[in-house]
């Protein structure tokens, strides 16, 4: 099967590019082959639009809480409430959001979806530390445009399959578990897990240039860990 991790940003340049990891499992093991970067929204698209098959993880969020939209009375079918973010400027979106959020008393500021505390995520509507609600904003729209098949919300092509992967403590905990067996020589290859980062901890930030692979070095990691 053919494995795709997607570390993503609302705002890809060079110095802060999306990074997809290409890889495959079989047997239990995670191979990681080749990783590319998209420093403009132009290569990131033409990527996406590119036949199959890949199921991929993308750290943004598809969706935002039933509580938020249902009082903001947006559309709730998912492909309808993309299309209708999509046509909010950013500026009005963070508006609208911030004040949701200011009519609300402390301790209870932010709408969050039922997923977000088993996750550990950031509540999706966020727009600083992390700013996950514009990467839901810029992210999305890209996955409808695309076509793809994004797994419980919206049919497409079923070669080409996006899952959401917005977690926290869980990622990194297995983020810090790989860097430690490498310092003990039990890793089995010389690189950081994680292309598809995480918001929070250690998986987060891309890996120093020690744990990073040698050019066309693969990457592998068993899943049954």
């Amino acid at each position: 099967m053919n494995i795709i991790g997607v570390d993503f940003t609302s705002a890809p340049r060079r110095a802060k590019p999306i990074t997809v990891a290409h890889g495959s499992a079989e047997d239990q093991v995670l191979r990681i082959d080749r990783i590319a970067t998209h420093d403009v929204w132009a290569s990131y698209e033409a990527w996406l639009a590119q036949p199959g098959p890949w199921l991929g993880a993308f750290d943004f969020p598809f969706g935002l809480s039933r509580e938020l939209v249902e009082h903001l009375r947006w559309p709730q079918t998912w492909a309808a409430l993309v299309s209708h973010c999509a046509s909010i400027p950013r500026a009005e979106l963070r508006a609208t959001f911030k004040a949701f959020c200011d009519a609300r008393p402390v301790g209870n500021k932010f709408a969050h979806r039922v997923t977000d505390g088993p996750a550990g995520s950031s509540p999706s509507m966020k727009w600083v530390n992390p700013p996950v609600a514009y990467m839901f904003h810029e992210g999305t729209r890209r996955l409808l445009q695309a076509g793809v098949t994004v797994f419980g919300l919206h049919p497409g092509d079923p070669q080409r399959i996006a899952l959401e992967r917005l977690s926290g403590a869980a990622g990194a905990r297995r983020h810090a578990r790989f860097l430690q067996e490498r310092r003990t020589g039990q890793a089995n290859t010389g690189a950081a897990c994680g292309a598809a980062g995480n918001r929070r901890g250690a998986g987060r930030r891309h890996a120093s240039a020690r744990d990073r692979p040698a050019a066309g070095q693969a990457l592998a990691a068993r899943l049954d860990r």
